[in-house]
C-alpha cells in the first residue's frame, strides 16, 4: 500500500521526478510512496511529502484509491497487487528536492505544461478524478 499527495495551487500541480536507478526514472509522479510496517496511510503521506518536497500539508480528504497490478520483475519474481491512496492535500511553499532518495526533483508544474512532461499513469488517474 502507498499514499500520495494531489496538491494544486495557483494553476500548478506539485510533482516529483523519479530518480535514476528506479523504475520509470525521469518520469514525473505525485509526491508519496510506500507505507512502512505499521504506519498509517496519513502518516506515510506526511512523511513522504516532507522527504520528497520538504513541504508540509493538510489532508483535505481522500481523492481516490488506485489499484495497480505489476508484472514480475528481476527483484520480485511474483506479480504484485498494490493499492495507492491519493489524498487531496493543501500545501504551500517552494519545494526542495530529495537528496539520495527515489526522487531527484520537486516542482510546482503549471497544468498547461503537463502534456509536455513524461509522467506515470498515477498523475493522469489523479487528474481524471480531481480535475
Amino acid at each position: 500500500m502507498a499514499a500520495y499527495a494531489f496538491a494544486r495551487a495557483d494553476g500548478a500541480l506539485l510533482l516529483t521526478r523519479i530518480a535514476a536507478g528506479y523504475p520509470s526514472a525521469g518520469a514525473w509522479t505525485l509526491p508519496g510512496g510506500g507505507l512502512e510496517f505499521g504506519e498509517a496511510p496519513e502518516d506515510a503521506l506526511h512523511r513522504e511529502l516532507r522527504e520528497e518536497t520538504g513541504l508540509t500539508g493538510t489532508i483535505d480528504g481522500i481523492l481516490g484509491i488506485n489499484s495497480i497490478v505489476l508484472a514480475p520483475a528481476p527483484r520480485r519474481p511474483e506479480p504484485l497487487h498494490g493499492l495507492r491512496v491519493v489524498y487531496q492535500v493543501t500545501c504551500v511553499g517552494s519545494p526542495q528536492h530529495e537528496e539520495g532518495g527515489s526522487t531527484d526533483r520537486a516542482a510546482w508544474v503549471p497544468l498547461d505544461q503537463l502534456d509536455a512532461l513524461p509522467r506515470v499513469e498515477l498523475v493522469d488517474y489523479a487528474l481524471g478524478i480531481g480535475g
